[in-house]
């Protein structure tokens, strides 16, 4: 089970921010004004467990019809996605966790369990999106939990219950794939050519997301990375270099004391 969310229906109206705070109980961020457009919430964090950028592009870079310095209605728009823990297939944060407090869960979601998060940070530096952080007032790792909660008990997450276009849709992923690639050829149709799926492909660098969009323009434009990859994916190659140099230094001491014991005769 996972997400889909279609940037290009999305109005920015926080209706997901303000559902997933109340149903999970997560604390305000400290209501600042950033100068960010209307963004307030700036990115995901231990206290903000889905997060609406707002991107103003105004007289695109590049529009041949757009003069220097100029901005027509037409070459302006507004981009609005609402983001979150992509719940990764391959979850470095699972690899990292030495206590065991995330888990996967039976819907193939990523769970951070708090009585059992010891606040080693391991998984913060771990997550190739910058999810998951450490809250100030407990010292404990927290995320999305894609509403565990909600979903043993048969509901749909408090975020795409909220949401007032459809833009966050819920279910089996292999449907929302078929959904999300019609929806991209249909925006294709229409002449949004800039149109694209991100972290729906189960040969990426995270083996599929748990949660994935779509998109109007470059991931890095939503600030997201072009192509992640799951930072523990060279593990194990490491710890082979790492244990053949330790039986070489092994080895080495080990002759070198025979050889020792040989002279001192």
């Amino acid at each position: 089970m996972g997400f889909f969310t279609d940037t290009s229906v999305c109005i920015g109206c926080k209706a997901c921010e303000v559902a997933c705070k109340e149903w999970n109980s997560v604390p305000e961020d400290g209501l600042e004004l950033t100068g960010m457009s209307f963004d307030n919430t700036v990115g995901l964090s231990a206290s903000t467990w889905r997060h609406v950028a707002f991107i103003e592009q105004i007289g695109r870079p590049g529009d041949a019809t757009t003069p220097p310095g100029d901005s027509a209605p037409g070459d302006s728009r507004w981009l609005m996605s609402s983001d979150v823990c992509k719940h990764c297939t391959e979850a470095a944060c699972l690899d990292v966790c030495p206590t065991g407090a995330l888990f996967r869960t039976e819907f193939g979601t990523v769970v951070v369990q708090d009585d059992v998060c010891n606040g080693c940070g391991y998984c913060v530096s771990a997550c190739p999106f910058g999810v998951i952080a450490r809250r100030e007032t407990d010292g404990g790792a927290h995320k999305c939990t894609l509403c565990y909660d909600r979903l043993t008990d048969g509901q749909m997450p408090a975020c795409a219950k909220a949401c007032p276009t459809q833009s966050i849709q819920f279910g089996p992923l292999d449907e929302l794939r078929e959904r999300a690639n019609a929806r991209v050829s249909e925006l294709h149709d229409q002449g949004e050519d800039e149109a694209r799926l991100y972290l729906e492909d189960p040969a990426d660098g995270i083996g599929g997301g748990g949660a994935f969009f779509l998109l109007l323009d470059d991931p890095e434009v939503y600030g997201l990375p072009p192509d992640p990859v799951v930072t523990t994916r060279d593990l194990p190659r490491m710890w082979r270099h790492v244990a053949t140099a330790g039986a070489a230094m092994a080895a080495g001491a080990l002759l070198a004391t025979l050889r020792w014991k040989g002279t001192s005769r």
